[in-house]
């Protein structure tokens, strides 16, 4: 099973928008696992200025908002 990873920030109203989408998109074909960015410097210098961001085995999916046709390609290379 794939894992996709968020990150995000406490109080971000498009990150959580975007987990509210994929739960249902994954369920049963990825997990998904929330980092914030502000308790990791290195995260916060790669990703603070554009959160949310969803990425895949270190490669970015989407930021800002999700990419329902990019995920989908990934989730199905999955198998």
């Amino acid at each position: 099973m794939r894992e996709l990873v968020v990150y995000s920030r406490r109080g971000c109203h498009l990150c959580e928008i975007m987990l509210e989408q994929l739960e249902p998109l994954c369920r049963g074909r990825a997990i998904i696992k929330v980092r914030d960015v502000d308790t990791n410097s290195e995260w916060a210098a790669a990703y603070g200025e554009k959160v949310p961001v969803l990425s895949c085995d270190g490669n970015e999916i989407c930021h800002f908002e999700l990419d329902r046709e990019r995920l989908e390609s990934v989730l199905v290379a999955a198998g």
